[in-house]
């Protein structure tokens, strides 16, 4: 799951990303709002957290653009405490709102309940490295760039990420991608695999063969 933060204090950008990787989660951090929203529109994201006060454009204007195009769930960090600060963030879509300072485990709470609410969750995604599976969306992502996979290439590199140094066998892959019913030979698992190389470029290195058996994914 990637999430998207946006603060103007770096030492809270930097806790919040250690913190949020140590729990399972890819995180990109920003420093102002005008560069969030441009993160928002280059890169896939599963929730998104903001601050009030940012330089260039505020939380609340970031959020009011999201909501323009997406659901996402938005959480807003905020110095103030003020119940008409709450209520005009839920009046323009924001999900929770959380006053600092903040209790980070309360905070990893709420982005869980959120991403559960929503139907996401982390046992849906597989992940190597910056390649994030997505098992719901068939949907493989590296740095957050969308890559096209046929559905054979799909079971594929699911399979390989399931089975992360293990090496399998050609004959293993034809019968579990292809199964038992399928009469062709293995070189239709090489034609695959070339094709699979192609499209995933520099994380091709990762998929190794090894020779007169059959492949691996890892280092």
């Amino acid at each position: 799951m990637n999430i998207l933060v946006a603060d103007d204090d770096v030492r809270i950008l930097r806790m919040l990303k250690d913190f949020l990787i140590f729990n399972g989660y890819k995180v990109t951090t920003v420093e102002n709002g005008q560069m969030a929203l441009k993160c928002f529109e280059n890169q896939e994201f599963h929730l998104v957290i903001l601050d009030v006060m940012m330089p260039i454009y505020d939380g609340w204007i970031v959020c009011k653009e999201i909501r323009k195009t997406s659901d996402i769930p938005i959480i807003m960090l905020t110095a103030k405490d003020s119940d008409l600060d709450e209520l005009f963030g839920f009046d323009i879509g924001v999900d929770d709102y959380i006053s600092k300072p903040f209790n980070i485990e309360l905070l990893l709470a709420r982005i869980n309940r959120l991403l559960k609410r929503r139907g996401v969750s982390l046992k849906n995604v597989i992940s190597f490295k910056d390649m994030f599976i997505d098992l719901e969306k068939h949907r493989v992502t590296i740095s957050g760039e969308n890559i096209e996979l046929s559905p054979k290439e799909f079971e594929l590199i699911v399979y390989f990420a399931e089975n992360i140094d293990r090496v399998i066998s050609r004959d293993t892959l034809l019968k579990v991608i292809w199964g038992d019913e399928y009469f062709g030979d293995t070189r239709t698992v090489d034609t695959h695999i070339n094709r699979l190389r192609n499209k995933l470029k520099e994380y091709s290195k990762y998929i190794k063969t090894v020779r007169s058996f059959g492949y691996k994914l890892g280092e």
